[in-house]
């Protein structure tokens, strides 16, 4: 069974969700081509080349691609469909954002943010913010899959695929690119972090997240936040970590002030290694965290980071 699996990049570099996408579709079959779609994209083509387990990198370079409209993309992939048992992206903002379509387009369920692959047809996925893993068995001739990239570890980089152009041109019209407003960092993306410090309600207000940057940069570790401590105005959304924000596994995740509100809990608990700090040693994060302190954060703080 042939499998297409869409590269998550940006026209300059391939993102890891792509390789830890694969590995998971390596579990659904094994000839696995990968749809690389942008402008001036032939380094991401280049790097998707060698990820192990991939024969084929399809490549639509042209600039209607270039933003990856829903719209444009959703067209091109059903285009390419016919011959693909599977069609499979990552969980991401591109993919939660075309893959619907191409599911509808294709008049098929789509599955969504799978965490596990029992066979070419069955899937393992979160429901109910996590509380419950429901296993899934498609009966449709294509299944379209997002990925929990979180879940897979990536894929070796030792490949050395063919590329090949493709020379469909998907424009809907139906929508236009306009701005995107981004915020730049010198540390790691949250999602792609090997270490993550969080913060949440107790930290009490933005100043105070501050507290957590020298111990960050000392980690080489990004920062998030919980939902609560979002929604209190402390800091922007795209740091919040949780269901309705972004999904993070690293090696080591650090909760500073965050009681473990079921949301948050499905955003980070398939985190290696967990550490607590709360005051509260009844708090529902200590349920899932591999070690804990109960204290006040702001003596912990700054002597966590004088011991750094």
């Amino acid at each position: 069974m042939s499998i297409l699996v869409f590269a998550e990049h940006d026209n300059t570099e391939l993102k890891p969700e792509t390789a830890k996408v694969v590995h998971a579709a390596s579990q659904m079959g094994d000839d696995i081509h990968i749809l690389v779609a942008g402008e001036n994209c032939a380094a991401v083509a280049d790097s998707a080349a060698t990820i192990s387990g991939v024969s084929k990198v399809l490549v639509a370079d042209n600039g209607v691609y270039k933003h990856q409209l829903a719209e444009n993309i959703a067209d091109l992939v059903v285009e390419m469909a016919e011959g693909y048992s599977h069609i499979v992206a990552a969980a991401t903002t591109t993919g939660k954002n075309f893959m619907p379509r191409v599911a509808a387009l294709l008049d098929v369920a789509q599955i969504s943010d799978i965490i596990g692959v029992e066979s070419d047809d069955t899937f393992v996925r979160p429901i109910y913010a996590g509380n419950a893993i429901a296993t899934v068995q498609s009966a449709d001739a294509v299944k379209v899959i997002t990925v929990r990239a979180a879940s897979f570890d990536a894929a070796a980089s030792e490949g050395s695929a063919e590329v090949a152009s493709v020379d469909v041109v998907k424009d809907a019209d139906k929508s236009e690119f306009v701005s995107e407003s981004l915020t730049e960092s010198e540390r790691p993306e949250l999602t792609a972090a090997e270490v993550v410090i969080s913060g949440g309600r107790g930290m009490q207000n933005g100043e105070n997240f501050a507290l957590l940057e020298g111990i960050a940069d000392k980690l080489g570790a990004a920062i998030g936040a919980s939902r609560a401590a979002v929604d209190a105005g402390f800091v922007p959304n795209d740091m919040q970590v949780g269901q309705t924000g972004k999904i993070v596994a690293p090696q080591l995740y650090i909760a500073v002030g965050i009681s473990g509100a079921i949301q948050h809990l499905a955003g980070m608990k398939d985190s290696k290694i967990i550490v607590a700090i709360n005051k509260d040693e009844e708090a529902p994060i200590f349920q899932v965290a591999d070690y804990g302190l109960v204290g006040d954060l702001f003596d912990v703080l700054p002597e966590l980071e004088k011991s750094l």
